[in-house]
């Protein structure tokens, strides 16, 4: 069987991306990847001067993405995973501060620039108390600009010459943040990796961005689908046969992916137990083994929807094999437990599935709740056949709701709308605190742990009135503060 290295994959929020064949040198290492720019994003509610600034970050062989509030920079940086963030302090949506922390507390390691005017160089220092690796004070001299920009971006941990193991993965999930994070480590040592989750969550896109990085990652990666398969093909893709070269061997140096492997018949289960140790594939005990070696052998990654403890227990799957391969298990959580990535996936899937030159099309507001509420047992698998679906047969541009219903069905939302639902614990948490406050805003602000002009900024766009709270409020004398 050939390794699998151009069908498109779909999952995880990963992104359905067609895997283009590489050129290999003679040796059959994949050629280096080409020099790559770094990313920047701009954020500024002046459209004037996003414009001015992408024009001078362009012109200097930068790839630059510009946005006029805080949530756009927060989806961006979700979608792009820019190098440096450059942006305004002034924001209608957030407050500058707020925004730089939400966006240090997500990516520690992402250099933020602020900008300021000449009145606000206070609030500036307070910035780079907080993370921001520095502020330029507007107008902005291109030089300054520049020069700061690249100190930035040399104190990074960009490497234009690095490939971005997770360029094509889309999701703004703390919970699939976490996943992320333990592939990445997952991805630096030798030892086996088992990928769990249900049907259509993404188990061999992850497995690919793990080969992607690591140290592997000009080598080799072969897929072998263990599910579906008559039992000869697969032994002989396996082990090999007087007609073609073993799955182990193709991958030497590289990764072996065995997709589904709950799947696999046991007596090749036990036989791949035993050519593991034969392989001296990278185990349990791989810090015993000379790395070096090991490494020129394939390193494993398996995936399985199946309950693989459960199988051993009825006798379906090899004890001492599950052991072998279970040295690093990471658990991919299905859609629905992941709902707020479904509006950035939706915008994703659109892309890939518009022809190009085609017409792109975009959802309705509402049509984007009604699919953030639904069910998908078959998970970013099928929402993206789904969106396939609507981009084919929907006429004119804008999707409608009532379009998404007449293909979903029926069945009413199962819960509300994650925006919903979020804007509704703001107002409420805003109302709880006016409420304990007795309307007095300071102490409000206080207890919610946010300034007094984000507070009111707050109040404003949940329209909430203070006067509703002075009288009837429960304010208690032992909430009294010193204003």
């Amino acid at each position: 069987m050939k390794s699998k290295l151009t069908p498109p994959s779909t999952s995880l929020g990963f992104g359905i991306v067609p895997q283009a064949r590489q050129p290999r040198h003679r040796d059959g290492e994949t050629a280096p990847a080409a020099t790559r720019k770094a990313k920047i994003l701009v954020v500024d509610a002046d459209q004037a001067m996003r414009r001015l600034m992408g024009a001078r970050l362009g012109a200097a062989n930068y790839s630059v993405q510009s946005v006029g509030t805080a949530q756009a920079a927060l989806d961006a940086c979700v979608r792009s995973r820019p190098n440096l963030v450059v942006t305004d302090l002034r924001l209608e949506d957030m407050g500058g501060i707020s925004f730089l922390k939400e966006l240090k507390s997500r990516w520690p390691l992402l250099s933020v620039i602020v900008l300021t005017a000449h009145g606000t160089i206070p609030e500036a220092v307070e910035a780079t108390q907080c993370g921001a690796f520095g502020y330029l004070v507007k107008p902005i001299e291109r030089e300054e600009l520049l020069g700061q920009v690249q100190r930035a971006i040399s104190s990074s941990t960009f490497d234009p010459n690095d490939n971005d193991w997770r360029a094509n993965i889309v999701s703004r999930s703390q919970l699939m943040e976490d996943r992320l994070s333990i592939a990445n480590r997952a991805a630096s040592c030798e030892v086996p990796v088992l990928l769990t989750g249900e049907n259509g969550t993404g188990k061999e896109l992850l497995a690919r961005a793990i080969h992607a990085a690591s140290p592997r990652r000009k080598r080799p990666f072969v897929v072998l689908a263990c599910k579906d398969r008559p039992r000869e093909m697969l032994e002989a893709e396996l082990f090999g046969s007087e007609s073609q070269e073993s799955a182990l061997r193709r991958a030497q140096g590289g990764t072996l992916l065995l997709d589904e492997i709950g799947e696999l018949p046991f007596d090749l289960q036990v036989a791949l137990a035993r050519a593991i140790a034969q392989y001296s594939l990278p185990s349990s005990n791989a810090h015993d083994a000379d790395p070096t070696a090991a490494r020129k052998n394939a390193r494993l990654i398996c995936t399985t929807s199946r309950d693989l403890p459960a199988l051993v227990q009825s006798g379906a799957f090899f004890r001492d094999l599950l052991e072998q391969i279970n040295i690093l298990p990471i658990e991919i959580p299905p859609l629905g437990r992941r709902r707020e990535d479904i509006p950035l996936l939706v915008s994703h899937f659109l892309d890939q599935a518009t022809e190009a030159g085609g017409q792109k099309k975009i959802y309705s507001p509402k049509a984007i709740e009604l699919l953030a509420t639904t069910d998908w047992p078959g998970n970013v698998r099928q929402l993206f056949d789904l969106v396939k679906q609507h981009v084919a047969l929907s006429h004119g541009k804008l999707i409608s709701k009532e379009f998404v219903q007449q293909s979903l069905g029926p069945q009413p939302p199962s819960m509300p709308a994650y925006d919903e639902a979020r804007d509704q614990f703001s107002r409420d948490f805003l109302a709880a605190n006016l409420q304990r406050a007795g309307g007095n805003v300071t102490k409000a602000a206080r207890l919610a742990k946010r300034n007094r002009t984000d507070f009111y900024k707050l109040l404003e766009r949940y329209r909430l009135q203070v006067h509703d709270f002075k009288d009837g409020g429960t304010h208690r004398p032992e909430d009294e503060e010193e204003s």
